[in-house]
C-alpha cells in the first residue's frame, strides 16, 4: 500500500510539473524554461545524494551507456515540452502512454525478448487508439500531434536502454546523469531566442523543476516497497489528471478523440503490464 501511495502521488505531481511548464511556455522559450525547470530538478537530486551518503551513491557502471540513455532522455522531453507549449496537456500525456506498448513491440528486435500473441493484439489495440485520437480522416489532424508521437517513441528507445543497465546503474544515478544531460542539452539553446525572464517565470519554471524531482524520487521509493509490476499500472492515473488540470487551468475541453481513444490506450498499456506479471511468475502462458 506504502508503495501505491507513493506512485499514486508521485504521478499527480509529475503531472501538476507538466501543467506548470506549459503554463510559462506559453510566454517564454521552451529551451529556456526547460534549462530553469532543469536546475531546480538537481536540488531534490542533491538532497537524495546526501540522505543516501554522499557522491559514493552515484556510482557509475558504465558512462557510455548512461550518455546514450541520457541522450534518449533530452530528446524525449524536448519533444514533451515543445508539445506542451501547442497542444492540450491531455492529448500529450495520452499519447505519450504509448510508451509502453512501443517497449513491447520493440522489445523482440532489440532485446530478444519473446512477446506473444496477446501482448501483441494489445500492441495493435493501442496503436488503433493512436489513430482514433488523431482521426487524420476527420479534418482535425494537428501536425503538432506527431511531437508527442516521436516523443513516446524515443521513450521507448529511453526505456529499453534503462532495462539493459539497471542491473548495474542505480535509479539515483541514471536520473542525475540524465539531468545534467539535459541542462547541458537545454544550455545550448540559449543563442536561440533566450530573452531575461521575470521572477514569476523563474518561480513557476523552478516549481515545476522541484515538482518533477520529487515526483521521481517518490516513483523510485514507490519500486522499494512494492513489485515494479505491482504499482506500474498506477501511473495510469495521469490519464486522469492531465484532462482534469488541462480542463481547469487552461479551459481544454476533452474532445471526441481524446474520450475514445485514450480509454482503449490505457487498457492496452494496463494489459500488457498484467500479461508481462503472468509470464513472470508462469512462463509459458
Amino acid at each position: 500500500m506504502r508503495g501505491i501511495a507513493l506512485t499514486l502521488i508521485g504521478v499527480f505531481l509529475l503531472t501538476t510539473s507538466d501543467a506548470a511548464i506549459k503554463w510559462v511556455t506559453g510566454s517564454m522559450p521552451f529551451g529556456e524554461a526547460l534549462f530553469i525547470r532543469t536546475l531546480f530538478v538537481l536540488i531534490p537530486i542533491a538532497l537524495i545524494v546526501w540522505r543516501r551518503g554522499g557522491m559514493a551513491s552515484l556510482r557509475i557502471a558504465s558512462p557510455r551507456n548512461l550518455t546514450i540513455r541520457a541522450l534518449f532522455g533530452t530528446g524525449s522531453t524536448f519533444l514533451i515540452v515543445a508539445s506542451l507549449s501547442l497542444l492540450p496537456i491531455g492529448e500529450v500525456l495520452t499519447l505519450v502512454f504509448v510508451t509502453p506498448i512501443l517497449v513491447t513491440a520493440l522489445a523482440p528486435l532489440l532485446l530478444g525478448e519473446r512477446v506473444g500473441w496477446h501482448r501483441w493484439i494489445a500492441v495493435l489495440g493501442g496503436f488503433a487508439g493512436v489513430v482514433i485520437m488523431l482521426r487524420p480522416d476527420a479534418g482535425a489532424f494537428h501536425i503538432a500531434a506527431l511531437l508527442p508521437l516521436a516523443a513516446a517513441l524515443i521513450a521507448s528507445l529511453r526505456d529499453i536502454v534503462t532495462r539493459h543497465i539497471s542491473a548495474s546503474e542505480s535509479s539515483l544515478t541514471i536520473l542525475a546523469f540524465s539531468a545534467l544531460g539535459l541542462i547541458a542539452a537545454s544550455l545550448a539553446t540559449a543563442p536561440f531566442g533566450w530573452r531575461p525572464v521575470s521572477v514569476t517565470e523563474i518561480a513557476i519554471a523552478g516549481a515545476s523543476g522541484l515538482l518533477f524531482g520529487i515526483a521521481h524520487y517518490l516513483m523510485i521509493e514507490g519500486y522499494r516497497f512494492a513489485e515494479a509490476s505491482l504499482v506500474a499500472p498506477f501511473r495510469y492515473s495521469n490519464l486522469i489528471w492531465a484532462p482534469l488540470l488541462g480542463f481547469l487551468l487552461f479551459g481544454e475541453i476533452p474532445g471526441f478523440g481524446l474520450l475514445a481513444g485514450a480509454p482503449l490506450i490505457g487498457a492496452c498499456g494496463l494489459y500488457i503490464i498484467w500479461r508481462e506479471r503472468v509470464q513472470r511468475q508462469h512462463p509459458g502462458r
